[in-house]
């Protein structure tokens, strides 16, 4: 496995919509890896493949709890409801962080690293995780939702 770079914003590949996945191969097993590897040294949450520069549906997830890794294969939001406002960051924006509006509940539809179907309902932080990466794929920044940017006293209480 290998660390990947991390695109920087502006980078043009941050804001376009990403290519769906038809090849379900080492190749694609290989990125998920390094996609994974390269989250937990730079102390993420989840990765969006544009992140990595390559513009394809694939991203990764994992908040810590009892369902690890998520892998994330041509996502797609089929159910939201409910609303929740917290703190948001970007490995894509380096010590930027602003409150965002989401929704508390998303039913999510994606495909594994084999190609097959599955679905995941999520809420909570989890839930905000999952629409920050696949907005992501769909070239859509947290910055274009925030309502208010943290000053840096307030940092400390985020990144806490």
């Amino acid at each position: 496995m290998a660390k990947l770079p991390i695109v920087m914003h502006p980078a043009d590949v941050l804001e376009k919509p990403c290519e769906k996945v038809s090849a379900f191969d080492k190749e694609l097993i290989k990125l998920l890896k390094d996609m994974h590897e390269t989250m937990l040294e730079a102390d993420g949450v989840g990765l969006a493949a544009p992140q990595v520069g390559i513009s394809k549906r694939v991203a990764v997830v994992d908040i810590g709890d009892e369902f690890g890794r998520i892998e994330l294969i041509n996502p797609k939001i089929i159910e939201k409801r409910g609303e929740q406002t917290g703190p948001e960051g970007c490995l894509s924006f380096p010590g930027l962080y602003g409150e965002v509006k989401r929704a508390d509940y998303v039913k999510v539809h994606a495909y594994n690293r084999r190609g097959k179907p599955f679905t995941i309902e999520a809420d909570e932080f989890l839930a905000r995780a999952l629409q920050h990466e696949i907005d992501h794929l769909d070239g859509i920044l947290f910055t274009s939702k925030v309502l208010r940017y943290y000053e840096n006293d307030e940092l400390e209480e985020v990144e806490g």
